[in-house]
C-alpha cells in the first residue's frame, strides 16, 4: 500500500499572507487540523491549528476585543508556520510514512508528486488503515498468541487454522515479550473459540487472548 492510495485529497491549502484568524476559521469549517502553505504553486510551509491557537492572545489578557482583533489581523500564516516541512512522495510505502511521523512526532505529511503538493497523509488516515488491518469492523474470533521466532512458525499457524475451516479476516504481527518470540493477532470466521484453542495449543508458546469480536 502506497501513500497515494490513502492520502487525503483534494488538498486544502492556505497562503503565507493569510491572517491567522482566517486560517483557523478555514480549518474549523473544513474539519482539518493542519494545512500546507503554498506560495506561487510551491510548498513553503505547513500550519496546524495548534500553531494558530498558540499565536492567539490568552483569554486572561487585559487587551480589549478591539485590540485583540487588531493584533490578530496583523499576524499572518507566514509568521507562525513551520518552514522546514517534512514531506513524502505519493509512491512512498504507507508504513514508511507512519515511521517518519512517529520518529518526528508530527501528525501529518504533505504528499508530493514531482514538486507539487497532491495530498496530505495524517494520523487519522493511519488510524483508518489500522482499523482495516485488524478487521475492527468485521465480526469474528479474535486471537492473540505468542509464537517462537523460528522459520516456518507462521506457516504452521495459518495452516492449522485453515485445516479446521477457518477463514482469515485480519492478520498482524508485533514485537513479542523478548527477541525469541513475536506476538501474532488475527481474526477468523467459520470456526469456534474452542476449535482455535485446540488447534493452536501445540504450536504456540502462549495463547494470550481468544474472544468473539
Amino acid at each position: 500500500m502506497l501513500v497515494g492510495e490513502r492520502m487525503s485529497f483534494p488538498i486544502i491549502t492556505t497562503s503565507p499572507e493569510t491572517p491567522i484568524n482566517e486560517a483557523l476559521n478555514l480549518m474549523r469549517q473544513e474539519r482539518i487540523r493542519r494545512t500546507p502553505v503554498i506560495d506561487k504553486g510551491k510548498l513553503v510551509g505547513i500550519i496546524s491549528d495548534h500553531d494558530l491557537l498558540n499565536a492567539s492572545p490568552s483569554p486572561a489578557t487585559s487587551l480589549s476585543i478591539w485590540e485583540m482583533n487588531y493584533l490578530l489581523s496583523k499576524i499572518t500564516v507566514k509568521d507562525v508556520m513551520t518552514k522546514n516541512v517534512i514531506t513524502v512522495l505519493d509512491t512512498t510505502p504507507i508504513e514508511e510514512a507512519a515511521r517518519i511521523m512517529a520518529d518526528n512526532k508530527i501528525g501529518g505529511l504533505p504528499v508530493m508528486r514531482s514538486d507539487k503538493v497532491v495530498g496530505i497523509i495524517t494520523e487519522t488516515d493511519l488510524f483508518k488503515i489500522f482499523i482495516e488491518l485488524m478487521g475492527a469492523r468485521e465480526a469474528g474470533i479474535r486471537v492473540t498468541v505468542l509464537v517462537s521466532e523460528k522459520h516456518g512458525k507462521l506457516a504452521e499457524l495459518t495452516k492449522a487454522v485453515s485445516e479446521i475451516g477457518g477463514d482469515f479476516v485480519a492478520f498482524g504481527q508485533f514485537s513479542g515479550e523478548d527477541p525469541s518470540n513475536r506476538e501474532v493477532t488475527f481474526k477468523v470466521t467459520g470456526i469456534t473459540e474452542e476449535q482455535v484453542n485446540e488447534a493452536l495449543k501445540p504450536l504456540v508458546e502462549k495463547i494470550k487472548d481468544i474472544r468473539n469480536s
